[in-house]
């Protein structure tokens, strides 16, 4: 298990090496992460500056408490806060870049495809199902940050445990939605797809934390994103390969049944075979009305 989560990490370093073979195209994936980042910053920056008003109006009744642990507790408390506000801006951020740049991802996505081999003739959906899958994006980040503020209600535990939580969840939110776009051009069915993260459960998970600890970085969200789609890309052939999927049969054609025809002519008895050469025949019968005089 150790051994795959180690290989979804390598594989996301695989996705860097796509500067190496495809360079322009992977600064035009810098855009639309950097339009994100910018939206997202203008939320969180005046978010991590107010943590500590937020920490005491959130913890009124801590108000009494022993200095030391009044600080402890509302530190903690103030992580957890900011924890789940990372959790959902790494789903927001996500959401908003796949988006806006899904023209350039769609070409990165293509170019990896094209340098492995084999590439599908589908693109994997357009504009539209781009904008879908970023709403169903924000949707799961708010039920992991509503999960990550939950774990961090824990004592004494809580503030690590909802940061480590937010990490894992969000990173395996990525990976899946990252893979998206290679099963949807092969039009793998959610039942396929189950199969294919079943089979590949601790390399999924390396790939999506390495990815969501990168965007924890600052600025690590803009330089990732292009390396994490190739990577992602990467990902979704090592998973069909692992997990072959089952054939579906094709239908058996039943054979015709049999119509009656009309009946057989009767068949008509052989002629007599000529005598054979030097054998002598029967005499002849005397024709009708011959007699002796």
């Amino acid at each position: 298990m150790i051994g795959e989560f180690v290989y979804g990490i390598r594989t996301l370093l695989r996705g860097f090496g796509t500067w190496r073979r495809r360079p322009g195209l992977m600064a035009l994936g810098l855009v639309p992460g950097l339009i994100a980042a910018l939206v997202l910053l203008a939320g969180l920056v005046p978010l991590a500056l107010s943590l500590a008003p937020i920490s005491d109006a959130v913890t009124p009744f801590a108000d009494g408490w022993i200095p030391a642990w009044r600080s402890v507790f509302r530190a903690a408390v103030g992580i957890v806060i900011f924890a789940t506000a990372l959790a959902l801006a790494s789903a927001v951020f996500s959401a908003l870049a796949l988006t806006i740049g899904d023209p350039f991802y769609q070409r990165i996505w293509r170019a990896v495809e094209t340098d492995l081999g084999d590439a599908p003739p589908s693109d994997g959906g357009g504009f539209w199902m781009a904008v879908g899958e970023g709403l169903r994006l924000v949707v799961l980040g708010i039920l992991i940050a509503l999960l990550v503020l939950l774990l961090g209600l824990v004592p004494l535990v809580g503030g690590a445990l909802g940061a480590v939580g937010g990490v894992v969840l969000s990173g395996r939110m990525l990976a899946r939605e990252l893979t998206g776009r290679a099963f949807d051009a092969r039009e793998l069915t959610p039942a396929d797809r189950a199969v294919l993260f079943r089979g590949s459960r601790a390399r999924v998970l390396g790939f999506g934390v390495a990815t969501q600890l990168c965007f924890l970085i600052p600025g690590g969200a803009v330089a990732v994103m292009p390396a994490a789609v190739a990577g992602a890309t990467t990902l979704a052939r090592t998973m069909l390969e692992r997990t072959p999927l089952p054939q579906t049969p094709l239908p058996q054609t039943p054979p015709p049944s049999a119509q009656p025809g009309p009946p057989a002519p009767p068949a008509r008895p052989a002629p007599p075979a000529p005598p054979a050469p030097g054998s002598v025949s029967a005499p002849l019968p005397p024709p009708a009305g011959s007699g002796h005089a």
